[in-house]
C-alpha cells in the first residue's frame, strides 16, 4: 500500500505569484522550488511504472489520474535551487500527489532514503537581549570573509546535509516520522540559466537531473529577491535600509506575517545562494531590524555542530526559524526549522521540540564547470 507523507507549514510567496492560483502560493515558506523538484520527479516515477520506459532529461507531466486524491504534502522542507517554479508545475500540484512513497518493509523507501522516528531536540530559551550586537559581529565577520567574484561561465556549488520530519499517512493511520540525513549538491550557474541538481530526496537517480533553463513551456523565468542568481544578487543595494524595503514590499500579501516573511526570504538567500561580499554583510544589518528576531544559545546544525540561532517564531504555525552560526567565528553553518508550539494539523502529531527541517551548509565554493567538485574535478 503507499503511504502518503502529508505535510504543511506557512505560505511562500514567488514574484510571479500574483498571476498563480491561490492553492499553488500556499506551499511551505521559501520551498516552492523543492515541490516542482519532487513533484516532477514523483511524475516521472509513475510514468516509469506505468509503461516500463524510463526517460531522461526533463520531465513530463502525469496523466489525468481518476483515482481519489490523497492528502495534502506537508512539510517537505529541503533547500530551494534559485530557480523559479514554473506556473505549469505549480498547476499540476493541485491535481497530481506530491510526495507519495512506497515502504519495502525495511525501513527504507523507493526513494533509497533510510526513515525514521521523527527527529526532535531541547527547545532553547529565546531572549531579544543582544541581538542588534550578534548581527553585527555576524555582519562584520561575513564582511570580511570576502566571497569571491563568480565569472561568466563559472558555478556556484553548494553541497549540505539535510533532513527532515514528517507526517506519514498510511490508509486512514498516521504517525510522525523523519528522512534520514543526506547529501545534497547543487551547481548555478552566475546567470541563473544553467543548474544540476543530486539530491535523493528529490530524485532517485544518483546522477541527479538538471536545472537549466529554459524550463518545460520555453520559459526563461526572470532573476529575483525569491529566485535569485548571482548576477540578479550584484545589482541589490547593499544599504540595509533600503535592502530591507525591497524585501518587505516584495512580501506584501504573502506569507502568514510581512515580518515573517521578510526574514524567511533573508534565510533562503543564506542558505543556497552565494551572495557577494558587501551583500552578504548588509543581509544582516537588514535582519536586526526585522521585529521579533530573537538569540537562541545552544544549538546544533544537521551534522552536531554546536553554535548560536538568530531565530524568529512565525506565530501562526508555531515554528521557530533558527539561522545558525558558529558561537566564536560567527560562520553561518546552517538553520532548522523547531516545533515551538503544538500544532494543530494532523491531529496534534507534531508536537513541541520537533524538528521539521535541518540542514548544515558542508561547502560553498566556486567552480568552472557543471557538475565539478572542488578537489576532485568535474
Amino acid at each position: 500500500m503507499k503511504a502518503t507523507p502529508s505535510r504543511q507549514s506557512p505560505a511562500e510567496w514567488e514574484e510571479t505569484a500574483s498571476l498563480l492560483p491561490q492553492t499553488a502560493r500556499d506551499l511551505p515558506t521559501g520551498r516552492h522550488q523543492f515541490h516542482k523538484e519532487r513533484l516532477m520527479a514523483r511524475i516521472q516515477q509513475d510514468l516509469q511504472q506505468g509503461d516500463g520506459t524510463r526517460e531522461t532529461g526533463r520531465m513530463t507531466p502525469a496523466p489525468h489520474d481518476p483515482s481519489p486524491a490523497r492528502p495534502k504534502a506537508r512539510r517537505f522542507r529541503l533547500p530551494r535551487p534559485a530557480i523559479t517554479l514554473p506556473a505549469m508545475a505549480l498547476a499540476l500540484a493541485g491535481a497530481v500527489t506530491v510526495g507519495s512513497i512506497m515502504n519495502d518493509g525495511n525501513g527504507v523507501q523507493s526513494d533509497g532514503l533510510a526513515t525514521g522516528p521523527a527527529l526532535t531536540t531541547q527547545l532553547g530559551t529565546p531572549t531579544t537581549q543582544g541581538v542588534p550586537q550578534l548581527l553585527d559581529e555576524i555582519s562584520l565577520a561575513a564582511a570580511e570573509a570576502r566571497n569571491p567574484v563568480i565569472k561568466p561561465g563559472q558555478y556556484v556549488y553548494i553541497e549540505s546535509k539535510s533532513a527532515d520530519t514528517y507526517v506519514r499517512h498510511d490508509g486512514d493511520k498516521a504517525s510522525l516520522e523523519s528522512h534520514a540525513l543526506h547529501r545534497r549538491q547543487i551547481w548555478q550557474s552566475a546567470d541563473g540559466t544553467k543548474g544540476w541538481l543530486i539530491d535523493p530526496a528529490v530524485n532517485d537517480d544518483p546522477a541527479g537531473e538538471t536545472l537549466s533553463l529554459p524550463d518545460e513551456q520555453g520559459n526563461t523565468p526572470v532573476a529575483g529577491l525569491n529566485n535569485p542568481s548571482y548576477d540578479f544578487l550584484t545589482k541589490l543595494t547593499t544599504d540595509p535600509d533600503r535592502l530591507l524595503a525591497m524585501i518587505y514590499k516584495a512580501a506584501e500579501g504573502h506569507g502568514n506575517s510581512p515580518d515573517q516573511q521578510a526574514f524567511t526570504t533573508i534565510g533562503d538567500l543564506l542558505g543556497e545562494s552565494y551572495p557577494p561580499t558587501e551583500l552578504y554583510s548588509a543581509l544582516f544589518k537588514a535582519a536586526a531590524k526585522i521585529p521579533g528576531v530573537v538569540v537562541v544559545q545552544n544549538v546544533k546544525d544537521a551534522i552536531g555542530r554546536p553554535g548560536v540561532a538568530v531565530a524568529r517564531l512565525d506565530e501562526t504555525s508555531g515554528a521557530r526559524e533558527e539561522w545558525i552560526f558558529d558561537a566564536r567565528s560567527h560562520v553561518f553553518l546552517g538553520q532548522r526549522e523547531v516545533q515551538v508550539r503544538a500544532s494543530k494539523e494532523d491531529g496534534g502529531l507534531v508536537t513541541p521540540g520537533t524538528i521539521n527541517y535541518t540542514s548544515a551548509i558542508v561547502k560553498r565554493a566556486v567552480v568552472d564547470g557543471m557538475r565539478e567538485v572542488p578537489g576532485q574535478g568535474s
